[in-house]
């Protein structure tokens, strides 16, 4: 009996501190293993990554879905997303069926893993909140490559940005862990400091307007694209997942301007026109073998 007691202890303090660590409703965990066992009926050859972003379409558009509480904890919102939050969703998913794994805890295992620095996820200062810190993390822990070109023919890669970072130690009060936590602003910084200086190949948006059949074809359907910027200490303004229609590159995205997830019935170059900030888009690819 005492064994008895004693195993039931400790599985209650086991879920009580996955319950802090995790903060989800049963809807979201119902529809993860729902989606993950639609996987191995439904995706057939498709594109992992372009087959799970299309299950969020239509979904609210919501900003911010990750500042809740004091303290830094893992959050799944399959009903409410951003950009970022939509990109990291599905590749979490994408990256269950690679590997065959279907529980909500391995969902919540992969999410870990792809939000948070080297997978560790501890206060604030280590969720990866710049894309230059996801894309570097996530290529060292083997889950997306960068496809550019690392050495001459360039292809459409013809353009280098310089990182330079500095916008959210510049402005911690616009952040409410920075705000509440002053004290977390200089790690913020030292990593914005580490990031400086790097150089990485991209496609300017003019690029953008060539067709399938030339060297933008590089580009595949559920390729991850960054929107990169040159302004405001920022490297980027939004992230999505590219496709191909009828020969033109298009985004399917979770839209701030049409608030919620769509695919983008204009053209990518189109809509990179529009948006005087950007200047190209870095490419990603989830690792597969």
């Amino acid at each position: 009996m005492k064994r008895i007691a004693l195993l039931f202890l400790v599985v209650c303090t086991w879920l009580c501190t996955y319950a802090k660590y995790v903060e989800y409703t049963p809807e979201d965990s119902a529809r993860v293993v729902q989606l993950l066992d639609e996987a191995t009926r439904q995706r057939g050859n498709e594109n992992r990554v372009f087959y799970f972003g299309k299950k969020f379409l239509g979904l609210p558009y919501v900003a911010h879905t990750l500042e809740l509480g004091d303290s830094e904890h893992l959050i799944v919102n399959l009903h409410e997303l951003d950009c970022t939050t939509f990109v990291e969703t599905v590749v979490a998913l994408a990256l269950c069926d690679l590997q065959d794994k279907r529980t909500f805890d391995d969902f919540c295992d992969n999410l870990t893993r792809i939000r948070f620095r080297q997978g560790q996820m501890t206060d604030y200062t280590s969720r990866l909140h710049y894309f230059t810190w996801w894309a570097e993390d996530n290529e060292q822990l083997g889950i997306v490559k960068d496809i550019a070109p690392q050495s001459a023919p360039w292809g459409a890669f013809t353009a280098v940005q310089t990182i330079n970072i500095n916008y959210m130690s510049a402005h911690p009060t616009l952040y409410k862990q920075l705000k509440n936590h002053p004290e977390f602003v200089p790690a913020i910084e030292a990593y914005e400091q580490a990031s400086n200086g790097k150089r990485f190949r991209f496609i300017p948006k003019q690029n953008l307007a060539w067709k399938q059949s030339n060297a933008l074809k590089a580009v595949k359907d559920g390729d991850i694209v960054a929107m990169l910027t040159n302004n405001d200490g920022l490297d980027t303004r939004h992230i999505g997942i590219a496709f191909w229609q009828n020969g033109r590159l298009h985004l399917l995205h979770a839209s701030s301007l049409y608030k919620k997830v769509l695919m983008s019935k204009e053209t990518f170059y189109q809509y990179e026109m529009k948006q005087p900030k950007h200047t190209g888009i870095r490419v990603f690819r989830m690792v597969e073998n």
